[in-house]
């Protein structure tokens, strides 16, 4: 069979498809080392063949008919324009190199961008949580919308939260934005979230409700690992953030003064965090424990708990809690500050939410006021949950690493 044709969209789409799990190869009589690989699924892909040496290197284009015929001839002139001179040597190295997986590709994008971007932490995180086992070891060239769709839809499946869905959605977007500038895939290659529509997020108003506290208190005092009851607690007496208080280290706190001081936090500014006395008591027993730097040490290479959500299902369970998230207890905290009469400046002060308009105000704000608010809302809260003082909350284990 003649492997040379013109290349035409009325040419390739009469071409006949391979046995299934063999593949075809054409060449273009019009542009030379423009070539398309015909899989018996029906995949058409053009690429530009150029030899590196002693190896044949095979340059990804695009995808027939999404990429055109005319759009594959001036790609390919464009890249073999670019090899001859050189123009972009560290592309043109990268294009001869083998493609990378998706997995080695994130590890170059943290290395080369993460650190300018304040969001890195979190897109780790939703990298590892939702696309690293299903689409990780795929070669970058490799990965389809239709897979991304599916990462996607098994998200809506599992009731992730639309904002959710949407932040995977956009780290794939610019994971793929940067191989494509930086010369991993062609210009014309389709970033695979083309075409897959945003999801439109549902805003949460789920707190624990006073008929709940008791309950949930209850649970925590019975979880038995240490770390985890220690963690939930501190997340709905503080307020913060999930990830700060996963990072949290001993040298951050100030006992005397109940303050907890977090350099960097989501919106970039440092946050001082008001410590009720029932947060000090906790953290109190836990330091007599606990010699690592981190105040809630893990086993994984960050040396902090990274992903506690065995330890906060087994305290649902118990609890008989449903449709309740580790960030709720945040949402929690200023629920309970507004039931005690907080206002809403003191309470964006005491949660560290960035806002325009009252930026002024929260700049004016001490911590007395805060403190107050804190102090109320926590003893509200251990009042409702039924928990007489902190001691009811804390039974004696040794177990210190969270699952």
């Amino acid at each position: 069979m003649d492997n040379r044709i013109r290349f035409t969209k009325t040419a390739i789409a009469a071409l006949t498809l391979p046995e299934s799990g063999k593949r075809a190869t054409y060449y273009d009589t019009t542009v030379q080392k423009l070539a398309l690989r015909v899989t018996s699924a029906g995949t058409k892909t053009f690429y530009v063949i150029k030899r590196a040496g002693s190896e044949m290197v095979w340059f990804r284009l695009g995808t027939f008919p999404d990429m055109t015929v005319e759009q594959a001839q001036k790609a390919a002139d464009v890249t073999l324009g670019a090899f001859a001179r050189e123009e972009n040597p560290a592309a043109i190295r990268r294009a001869t190199k083998k493609m990378p997986t998706l997995a080695e590709f994130f590890k170059e994008y943290g290395e080369r961008h993460g650190g300018k971007n304040r969001t890195w932490r979190d897109q780790q995180q939703r990298y590892r949580d939702y696309l690293e086992k299903p689409l990780g070891g795929k070669n970058l060239d490799a990965v389809t919308r239709e897979m991304v769709s599916r990462v996607l839809s098994d998200m809506d499946r599992q009731g992730r939260a639309g904002a959710t869905v949407n932040l995977v959605r956009a780290l794939v977007s610019v994971i793929y934005a940067k191989a494509i500038k930086w010369g991993y895939v062609a210009s014309g290659f389709d970033n695979p979230v083309k075409g897959i529509k945003t999801r439109k997020p549902v805003k949460r108003d789920r707190f624990l409700q006073a008929d709940e506290l008791t309950r949930f208190f209850a649970a925590v005092a019975d979880e038995p690992n240490d770390t985890i009851r220690d963690y939930l607690l501190l997340s709905l007496l503080t307020g913060a953030r999930r990830a700060n208080v996963q990072e949290m280290q001993w040298e951050e706190l100030d006992f005397n003064e109940g303050i907890w001081r977090i350099e960097r936090t989501k919106n970039d500014d440092p946050q001082n965090v008001t410590l009720a006395p029932e947060a000090v008591e906790i953290l109190t027993a836990r330091k007599e424990r606990i010699k690592a730097p981190y105040v809630f040490p893990g086993n994984g290479g960050s040396g902090h708990l990274v992903e506690p959500k065995s330890g906060w299902a087994r305290v649902l369970e118990r609890a008989g809690i449903t449709n309740l998230r580790i960030h709720d207890l945040r949402r929690t905290f200023g629920s309970w500050q507004a039931k005690q009469g907080a206002s809403m400046a003191i309470i964006g002060k005491s949660l560290n939410h960035k806002s325009q308009q009252t930026t002024a105000i929260y700049a004016r704000l001490d911590l007395d006021p805060v403190r107050t608010s804190v102090n109320l809302a926590t003893a509200a809260m251990m009042e409702a949950g039924g928990a007489n003082n902190t001691a009811d909350l804390l039974p004696i284990n040794s177990k210190t690493v969270g699952r």
